[in-house]
């Protein structure tokens, strides 16, 4: 079980730093230690932070070396070189991974009964690469994954049909990357099929155009990275989620990147299934119905992680 009195953040960059703040704005914790590479970068942040207290909830906000994270029962690693605009994130593995080999040990050192929660890119192989440094439980390791995607999707799915993406129900799942799966046999709007939903709308039903949001969905962090070269905001808002769910116990279901054991065929790589989050981690993955084309490509994309893995250990 999670401390919940302390989250500890390891990078301070634009995720970290949005993540940072709407953590001290959900008034959830009432420490969040930081730290960074770069020292005076997480001191700067931790000041600007500290001055926006008197109108925010009270919490103790610290930055330091590594020792800073003792005691954290939850850390939050969004630490890595950024994406540069035209690279995927497949192309980040050798750097981010040689980060990991120093942080994870470290990390371990002064808070060896974390949970932790990844969110460096590429997240399904650095999810798989701090499951194998750490040891720890499978469930206690866990990579942000489709989590971005599957909200954009939501989101291109309401806008599309006119309706709160809250009301959307929909998973993107696989790699969070150029293999991701759309799970088109099981969305639906308030469990009405986006075909009968067409239907109640009375327009066509055009799997063309809605394939055209997928790849929307798909190329989304590109076309956000050449214009403002990162995105972050609402990858800080699905971490403070994520961060909710475990502290608060809540027992949601997030599609989360998590070490595979079977599920639909597939063993021995991280990659994202919707999954139970509460106080102790992921207590299960849920296998939703999968029609064959959809299973092929889930399949498809775990080969794909799994070939980058072989590369590394």
């Amino acid at each position: 079980m999670v401390n919940a009195a302390k989250v500890a953040l390891v990078g301070t960059g634009m995720v970290g730093a949005t993540f940072a703040y709407r953590l001290i704005e959900s008034g959830l914790v009432s420490e969040l230690a930081m730290t960074d590479v770069d020292l005076r970068r997480a001191e700067g942040e931790m000041m600007d932070l500290n001055h926006a207290l008197p109108f925010e909830h009270n919490c103790q906000i610290r930055a330091g070396d590594y020792s800073v994270l003792e005691g954290a029962g939850l850390v939050v690693i969004t630490a890595g070189v950024a994406q540069k605009p035209g690279e995927t994130r497949r192309e980040l593995v050798g750097r981010n991974v040689a980060i990991f080999r120093q942080i994870i040990p470290e990390i371990l050192r002064y808070a060896p009964d974390a949970l932790l929660i990844i969110a460096t890119n590429p997240v399904d192989i650095m999810t798989y690469v701090a499951l194998k440094l750490s040891n720890l439980a499978p469930g206690r390791v866990i990579g942000s994954g489709t989590i971005l995607d599957t909200a954009r999707f939501r989101y291109l799915l309401g806008n599309y049909y006119k309706v709160d993406p809250h009301s959307v129900h929909a998973y993107i799942i696989g790699e969070h990357g150029d293999s991701e799966v759309p799970v088109w046999s099981t969305a639906n709007i308030g469990g009405v099929t986006l075909e009968e939903y067409s239907r109640l709308l009375g327009k066509p039903f055009n799997q063309a155009e809605l394939d055209g949001l997928f790849e929307e969905v798909r190329t989304a962090a590109y076309q956000i990275i050449e214009r403002k070269k990162a995105t972050y905001y609402a990858i800080a808002s699905g971490l403070l989620r994520l961060v909710e769910a475990v502290l608060r116990d809540q027992a949601t279901v997030f599609s989360v990147s998590v070490l595979q054991s079977g599920q639909y065929g597939v063993e021995d790589i991280c990659l994202s299934l919707p999954a139970v989050i509460g106080r102790g981690g992921i207590s299960h993955i849920i296998q939703i119905p999968l029609d064959e084309q959809e299973t092929q490509k889930f399949q498809d994309s775990a080969q794909v992680l799994k070939e980058l893995a072989a590369k590394i250990f």
